[in-house]
């Protein structure tokens, strides 16, 4: 008789569904099970599901029941060979002998090749230490509240630059090699209560990181500043930052403080937000709050008035996920 172990099941399907939709793609594979995405949550996070929707993972993803059940194979290849496959290779391989059962014995040799070149490989280069990824987790700061830079969202109405940087890794990677001017380390504080950030953001510091960029036409050195920050960049990779004009939000967020946000987490109700407006010059940082008609953008410091627009004037909201004092 088998022994299920129902947590490494689950850990098995996490990992498939991670494959298949990427780390924030529940919904997404819920969707191709059939089932809500609070049902998969309730089945990711200690719940083994039912038989009908263990069916549904295999068929979905190409993987073998009896693998997802086990972690070993039914027919070979065996474990040892399998081990070190990545999951999207373990799932065509699971395909491929499903569809072939007959190659089975032919894979298995091929992978027990693999894996001998990879015990040999290893042997080799035991004593010498893996490089790191050239400086991981940098997100650009790419303008202040009131100056605002705009162009990494192509939905805005503003006028193009042809010197705009559309994408962010772009940013990143043209300053990657240029050395670093200074750094500093700065306290992270988070804003927006949602469970990647509360489950999996462990770290309370940030460094800023100042990088020598080339002088322009007319010969002045300008600088660059990332914050370097491996989870936040991990779990919103398309993330970047802002650095704060005013005290309008003190004493929470103040003048020269960070706020990171990302494309793909817009505005929350009742939550810090970074808002830009129609015919307004840059963005602004405030709570925000709409109703059906209109726009409600709240300073914490009671000295500055809450400003109310119609909603049409509003381009785009995103939500601020944390903010950093340097």
């Amino acid at each position: 008789m088998i022994d299920f172990d129902e947590k490494a099941i689950i850990e098995r399907i996490a990992m498939l569904r991670r494959e298949f939709s990427g780390i924030r793609g529940r919904s997404k594979f819920a969707k191709a099970l059939g089932i809500s995405a609070s049902t998969y949550n309730y089945y990711e996070q200690d719940r083994l599901p039912p038989i009908p929707v263990l069916l549904k993972i295999c068929e979905v993803t190409s993987t073998d029941l009896h693998w997802l059940l086990t972690g070993r194979y039914k027919t070979s290849p065996t474990p040892q060979a399998v081990e070190s496959l990545s999951p999207k290779l373990t799932m065509k391989l699971n395909s491929l002998i499903k569809s072939n059962p007959e190659s089975a014995k032919a894979i298995d040799a091929f992978l027990e090749l693999l894996s001998e070149k990879k015990r040999v490989d290893r042997n080799r280069s035991s004593k010498i230490p893996e490089p790191k990824p050239a400086r991981p987790g940098w997100i650009p700061i790419i303008g202040r509240t009131a100056a605002g830079i705009a162009y990494f969202w192509q939905q805005t109405n503003l006028p193009e630059s042809k010197e705009a940087i559309v994408e962010l890794d772009q940013l990143v990677e043209k300053h990657t090699g240029r050395a670093i001017i200074t750094s500093a380390r700065g306290v992270l504080t988070l804003d927006l209560q949602i469970a990647p950030l509360l489950r999996e953001l462990k770290t309370e510091t940030a460094n800023l990181i100042q990088v020598g960029s080339r002088t322009d036409e007319s010969g002045t050195d300008h600088t660059v500043q990332f914050i370097e920050c491996e989870q936040i960049h991990e779990l919103f990779p398309d993330a970047f930052a802002l650095q704060i004009d005013g005290d309008s939000m003190a004493p929470r967020i103040n003048d020269t403080d960070i706020v990171v946000l990302s494309p793909s987490v817009p505005a929350t109700q009742g939550q810090v937000a970074v808002a830009k407006l129609q015919d307004q010059i840059g963005v602004t940082c405030k709570l925000i709050r709409t109703t059906e008609s209109h726009v409600h953008l709240i300073p914490i410091n009671e000295k500055y008035r809450t400003q109310i627009v119609p909603r049409k004037k509003l381009l785009w909201a995103l939500a601020v996920l944390c903010h950093i004092k340097i």
